[in-house]
Parts: structure tokens; sequence; C-alpha cells
């Protein structure tokens, strides 16, 4: 029996709040435990083979999308401040994957595969955003570990935690009961 079958979900939810929050449970559990045991493991299991960086690329082009009404390389590289010629290397293997449609020096749009994707990533980016903000997790370490959380997360602790928020979220009393518990 793992650690994770043996902690039980609601403890894997305690053991994930005190890892942000103080920083020490993890290091004690060390290689024991990585967030639900997701170590080694490619990031997260998303279709066509979809790799943390092609995350955050299509997370970045559907921001762009729905801010400007369109996406342009130059427009993706300043956003991840990297170089257009990384962006265009990206959004043609996007392409190639169909995610997306790109026509070199014009703009490009997200196929119906691409927008369900990049949604599904804003979403779990959003999840874990409120997630961490109803612990009262300060607001400049919340990109940093949502950023570092988000790629590696399985389904099955992300719906741990999606529960977890909607009672916090219902329950003002149980959040100021875990905040206050924190300091």
């Amino acid at each position: 029996m793992g650690l994770k079958e043996s902690l039980g979900k609601a403890n894997l939810l305690i053991i994930i709040y005190y890892s942000v929050k103080r920083q020490s449970l993890v290091d004690c559990c060390g290689d024991a435990f990585m967030f639900a045991g997701m170590r080694n493991k490619k990031a997260s299991q998303s279709p066509a083979s979809s790799s943390t960086a092609a995350e955050d690329y299509l997370e970045r082009i559907l921001e762009l999308i729905n801010s400007k009404g369109y996406a342009r390389v130059i427009d993706i590289a300043a956003a991840l401040k990297i170089s257009q010629a990384s962006v265009t290397n990206m959004v043609q293997r996007l392409d190639a994957e169909g995610l997306l449609k790109y026509e070199k020096y014009r703009g490009l749009i997200l196929t119906a595969a691409g927008k369900k994707l990049a949604r599904r990533i804003t979403q779990r980016h959003k999840l874990l955003t409120e997630f961490l903000r109803l612990l009262g997790v300060d607001d400049r370490v919340i990109h940093h570990d949502v950023e570092g959380m988000e790629h590696h997360i399985s389904p099955a602790t992300l719906r741990a935690i999606a529960a977890v928020t909607r009672q916090l979220q219902r329950r003002p009393a149980l959040r100021a009961q875990l905040q206050a518990s924190a300091v």
C-alpha cells in the first residue's frame, strides 16, 4: 500500500495544504510523496501528447484571443517572454497536431480541439489559483506554485481540490478556521 492510498483523500489535501503553507511536510516525506505520486510522470495526460510548454502556449494563445480578438507570433513571444523563432517552432508543432491553424506572416486560430484543450488548461489554472487563495496563500506565491503544479496534477487530485474548493467557498467559517490555523 502506497502513501497516497494509506492517507486517503482528506489527508492528501491536508498534506497539499501544509506543503504549500509550510513547505516542511513535503520536505519530510521527500521522494515518498510528491503531489499524489505524480513524480516521474510526463506533464498532464492531455490529448495530442501535450507538453508543459505546449500547454503554456495554448493558455496564452487563448488569453490573447479573448483579450485582443487575435493572436500573432509576435504577441505570443511578448506574452511568454521568448523569441519569435521559438514561438514559430511551437506554433508549427501545434498546427501539425491539429490544435491550431497557422499561416506564416499571418495570425493563427485555435481549432475546436485546441480551444477545448486551452479552456481545460485555463480552468485548471483558475481552480488551483482559487484553491490556494481560499487557503490564504499570498498572491505572489500563488502564481509561482500554480505554474509548478498545474501541469503535473492528476485528474483525481484535481477533482478532489475542486470539491474542497466548493466547500470552502460555501463555508466561510471553515475557510477562516483553516487560515487561522496556518498562521
